[in-house]
């Protein structure tokens, strides 16, 4: 039997209900919040990957640019090495020897041709691959007046040892000073350091110009009696390393020299050199143009001389060695000698009478002869009170001479005359070409002719400024008579830069011949045996009968009687040197 139950159903209260409707709130609630959070979540997490993929794209950017800095990098190195072998085949015609040599302390690549030596620093790749530009070495081989191998030796070894390498000896530049340096290239292989050796040798000894046996004249009585001590610690120590032998004279009196170049067997040398003063380098050039006339068989006229000649300075002035160096440094004048550096040079004879006095660069007439001829007969003084004790007492005595003064032109002279046919006019201007020559007739101060610059300490420009070593002409500086006060404005600009010629009394000439005719009745001479200083036993270096003007002929003092012809033989002779446009100042003259 079955029972059936029937329910009615619940009705709610107001209880219920108002729990229902708080349920349901709290429900979208929690709803809401935790869609926020899932919100922020994703915010958070896109904002996370932005960066990422930011960092990967300035990776990858970075990547690239590195990329194209190494092919840069790649093709400047190709460039400079392009460049390096461009540089390499223009100044030789092909590689001598390459090898590997220890500069200092690092490893170069070092490469020899025919005209010069380069080395180039070995560095290893770093990690990161970057290379650098190398900067390479360069060294002349007409620089290079030495080589010697390198080797380890004990206390009072005199021979062997261990190979270190090899050393170059050249010269670097230092203004116009040449200075000795040296370049060691260490390699511990006996066999590749001879090889180098050998070969540098070989292409050293096939410069042209360079001397093997010179034949050497020392002044022992020049300036402070330097000249055998200068030639002893600097010049021989050179020649010694150059293998440059060597044949001494040392001379005992003026003209020695002269005697000892006309007996001499010149074919034995492949130069002179001349250690002293002005004086002794004017004998020597005198001596080498004779000697040359006599080999020649012309005595009429001038013949070039075979053999250069070289002067190391060791006088007080040296006006010829400045001209040519530019300073008085007698390591400069060894180098440029050792080197063979070569300079053809004008010079002038100097004619009396139809008679030849002598060959010389340059002449001073007037206030220049007497100062020297004063200071001729103060030898006792030293040399630079000398100098300004002849100077004062010139300049107190100042007096013009009376002169007729003719000169030709240098661009009016004609190449295609023979040089006996220019000695001719020379000497006679009347003889077919008067209309050629410049006569003056005037009260003269002094009267100057050069052929060279003539510089030196005292006068950094020189005394002729105008003129050149080989231009085949001279300077002629007349100075008209004016006051003592102007005449010595004239004397102190030659010891600035310029403007010793921008005086109305001063007058100058490019010139190829010149004559000078002194119409004085009383010679000069005469007038100072009168002095005090007139009983002194000085002599000139030349005397003729009729001497009675003195004249400084390259700082010599030389006695000529009236008339003086002047002719100017263009590249007669050769100097070891080079053109020099100024001499370095060292010293300053404060008499005036």
């Amino acid at each position: 039997m079955s029972v059936s139950i029937a329910t009615r159903p619940r009705k709610h209260t107001g209880g219920d209900q108002l729990t229902a409707r708080l349920s349901a709130r709290l429900f979208i609630r929690e709803e809401q919040r935790l869609f926020v959070l899932f919100v922020c979540v994703v915010n958070m997490s896109e904002a996370e990957e932005q960066p990422r993929g930011d960092s990967k794209q300035k990776k990858k950017k970075e990547k690239r640019s590195e990329k194209k800095k190494k092919k840069e990098e790649e093709g400047k190195g190709d460039q400079v090495e392009q460049q390096q072998v461009g540089e390499e085949e223009q100044h030789s015609e092909h590689v001598v020897l390459r090898g590997i040599f220890k500069l200092g302390k690092k490893s170069h690549d070092v490469l020899l041709t025919r005209t010069r030596l380069t080395w180039t620093p070995i560095l290893p790749e770093t990690p990161t691959g970057e290379t650098c530009v190398l900067k390479s070495g360069v060294l002349l081989l007409q620089d290079v007046f030495a080589v010697k191998v390198k080797r380890r030796r004990g206390a009072g070894q005199q021979s062997g040892g261990a190979v270190l390498g090899v050393a170059l000896f050249c010269c670097r530049r230092r203004g116009r000073r040449l200075e000795e340096d040296t370049l060691h290239l260490h390699n511990a292989s006996a066999e590749h350091t001879h090889t180098w050796y050998n070969t540098l040798k070989e292409l050293l000894s096939g410069l042209s110009g360079r001397p093997k046996y010179l034949k050497v004249f020392i002044n022992p009585c020049s300036h402070k009696k330097e000249a055998v001590p200068i030639y002893r610690e600097h010049v021989a120590p050179l020649f010694k390393m150059a293998d440059v032998r060597t044949d001494i004279t040392v001379t005992e009196r003026k003209g020695h020299a002269l005697l000892v170049m006309k007996e001499c067997k010149l074919d034995e040398y492949d130069g002179v050199v001349c250690v002293g003063g002005d004086g002794s380098v004017a004998e020597l050039c005198h001596a080498l143009v004779l000697r040359a006339q006599l080999d020649a068989e012309s005595p009429e006229n001038p013949v070039k001389p075979v053999l250069p000649l070289g002067i190391i300075p060791a006088g007080s002035t040296d006006v010829v060695s400045c001209s040519v160096y530019g300073v008085r440094d007698p390591v400069t004048a060894a180098l440029h000698i050792i080197l063979g550096h070569l300079q053809d040079v004008d010079m002038c004879s100097f004619w009396s009478h139809g008679q030849l006095v002598r060959f010389g660069f340059s002449a001073m007439f007037g206030f220049g002869g007497q100062s020297l001829a004063r200071a001729e007969k103060k030898r006792w003084m030293p040399s630079s009170q000398r100098r300004e004790y002849a100077l004062m007492k010139t300049l107190a005595r100042l007096r013009p001479e009376d002169c007729l003064l003719s000169f030709l032109p240098a661009e009016k002279s004609t190449g295609d005359q023979s040089e006996h046919h220019d000695m001719d006019q020379a000497i006679n201007p009347e003889s077919g070409a008067e209309e050629c020559w410049t006569t003056n007739r005037d009260l003269y101060l002094s009267i100057s002719i050069m052929s060279i610059p003539c510089l030196s300490p005292h006068v950094p420009r020189g005394l002729a400024p105008n003129t050149s070593l080989a231009n085949g002409s001279a300077a002629l500086i007349a100075v008209i008579n004016a006051s003592r006060s102007e005449f010595i404005k004239h004397l102190k600009r030659y010891s600035s830069s310029s403007g010793q010629f921008n005086f109305s009394f001063v007058e100058t000439h490019t010139v190829s011949a010149v004559r000078i005719q002194p119409h004085s009745v009383t010679g000069w001479v005469e007038e100072e045996e009168s002095e005090e200083e007139g009983n002194s036993k000085t002599t000139p270096i030349i005397q003729l009968e009729e001497a009675t003007f003195p004249w400084n002929v390259d700082g010599e003092l030389v006695e000529i009687a009236n008339e003086v012809f002047i002719r100017v033989h263009p590249r007669l002779i050769t100097l070891y040197g080079e053109e020099v446009d100024e001499a370095d100042s060292t010293v300053s003259c404060s008499c005036i």
